[in-house]
């Protein structure tokens, strides 16, 4: 097996960074209590003016009075290492994020599908790069190898064990990540790397600092196997962004929103789903707003979740300023993709048919936009009914005379001292049992104006014509 580690040196201040939409302001995460507080990270922009992690609040503040604090939440930064454990598994069923601050995941069997090392080394930087996360790879025949190499060297990699021992034994004691304050005794004892520390009694080693680093220097040549607990991806998705600031307005929502649509579609790439229905929750000071999107069929083209998503935003008042967002899809059904030929030729600015109909919807509304299906009523106005859903199969309609696609939603009379009678009659008696009776004579009629009109008049009669509808 060969285990590559994804460190992440900078999670949680990545988490914050990926949604603001100018990330190079200075800002800084600040942690600890409230008569001690302290910068627990900053970004590049914060580092370039003075400020550094463990710095007190205080004179962060006086070296950069406009520099932006976000406390330091772990709840946030372990959320964002399950959602990438959640990504990491679309290239391998085996991902474990048990250690903090790093995912390893086994890539040989990936090999066969996505290729050799350094094409899926590329794809995973690629990948994080997109996310928004800072990353260092490394690859190892263990994972805890890989863990300890990611933290040397960015991209080491080595796929054999012989050639990883050799490399363990000169790794410093002090960055070898054993368990506790280990490296820090045993540097202060003269053993300086790993060669040393292998070299002495293994009772010795016990009796001054446990069976646990026994345990890990056995786990890390591979003289032992590494129990890892494995990511197993959830059966929904849920996520939250609290605003920087209060936002009374549509166009401030989009940027958050276009990562959250983002995350989704990760997140169903990564089980092979689409998504069907969700709920984006507008979240107030003391209440919220939820805005609902439906769609007829599973999609996950995060363009398209995006533009609907939007539509359905902008239809929503906002009547109390907005403090955070959350998106919600608690059903991932299957995704199946559209059917196309394999050379479809299509215009490069018009939408498939799927993406039209559903920026319809969001556009115009749920009832909008529907299918229709035929019924066996002869009556024009009950000759078809509404069908929701792709779901829905629509038969034959029946066989009959010649019907305009124009069909008028209440008949009005046909005034042309001109007409001719191109068809008919056809003879309609209908509805006696549901007290709408229609007794009528239809014919194709001929206007003056050169029109094709579709007018019935009483049985047995050809005077007092009622326009129905128009053939085109």
């Amino acid at each position: 097996m060969l285990w590559t580690c994804l460190l992440l040196p900078q999670l949680a201040l990545d988490a914050v960074l990926r949604r603001l939409p100018d990330p190079g302001v200075p800002l800084a995460l600040v942690d600890g209590p409230a008569q001690l507080r302290t910068l627990h990270a900053v970004n590049p922009a914060a580092a370039a003016a003075g400020l550094r992690a463990g710095m007190r609040l205080t004179a962060a503040h006086a070296l950069l009075p406009d520099v932006t604090m976000v406390d330091y939440d772990p709840q946030t930064e372990a959320h964002w290492q399950r959602f990438l454990a959640a990504w990491a598994y679309r290239h391998s069923s085996l991902v474990s994020a048990q250690w903090p601050g790093c995912l390893v995941l086994e890539v040989r069997a990936s090999f066969g599908l996505l290729g050799p090392w350094p094409r899926i080394e590329a794809r995973l930087r690629e990948e994080l790069a997109a996310l928004g996360f800072t990353h260092r790879i490394a690859m190892a025949p263990t994972p805890r190898a890989a863990r300890v190499l990611a933290g040397l060297r960015d991209g080491l990699a080595v796929d054999h064990p012989a050639a990883m021992q050799t490399l363990l034994d000169r790794v410093p004691v002090r960055r070898a990540l054993l368990p506790g304050d280990a490296g820090e005794r045993l540097q202060r004892m003269g053993i300086r790397d790993l060669r040393a520390v292998r070299a002495l009694s293994a009772d010795s080693v016990r009796r001054r600092f446990g069976l646990p680093l026994l345990e890990h220097l056995d786990r890390l040549y591979g003289d032992m196997d590494d129990p890892l607990v494995y990511y197993a991806p959830p059966d929904h998705f849920d996520t939250r962004i609290e605003l920087e600031c209060e936002v009374e307005g549509h166009s401030a929502l989009l940027f958050p929103l276009r990562r959250m649509i983002g995350d989704l579609c990760t997140c169903l790439s990564i089980r092979d789903g689409g998504v069907q229905r969700f709920v984006l929750r507008l979240e107030h000071e003391e209440a919220h707003t939820d805005v609902d999107v439906g769609l007829l069929a599973a999609e996950r083209e995060p363009a398209m979740l995006f533009e609907l998503t939007r539509g359905r935003l902008e239809r929503v008042r906002l009547d109390r300023p907005v403090v955070a967002m959350r998106l919600l899809a608690r059903e991932l059904p299957p995704f199946v993709p559209a059917t196309r030929d394999l050379f479809d030729v299509r215009a490069k600015q018009t939408l498939p048919w799927l993406q039209l109909r559903e920026r319809l919807r969001a556009r115009l509304g749920d009832k909008a936009v529907h299918r229709i299906a035929p019924t066996s009523d002869p009556r024009p106005e009950r000759a078809w009914q509404r069908a929701e859903g792709d779901a829905v199969r629509i038969g034959q309609a029946p066989i009959r005379p010649p019907r305009p696609l124009w069909l008028l939603l209440k008949p009005i009379p046909l005034r042309d001292f001109h007409l001719r009678i191109v068809s008919g009659p056809e003879r309609l008696e209908s509805g006696w049992w549901d007290g709408d009776e229609a007794r009528r004579d239809y014919y194709v009629l001929g206007t003056s104006q050169g029109q094709r009109a579709w007018a019935f008049a009483p049985p047995g009669e050809r005077g007092g014509w009622m326009l129905h509808g128009w053939f085109a």
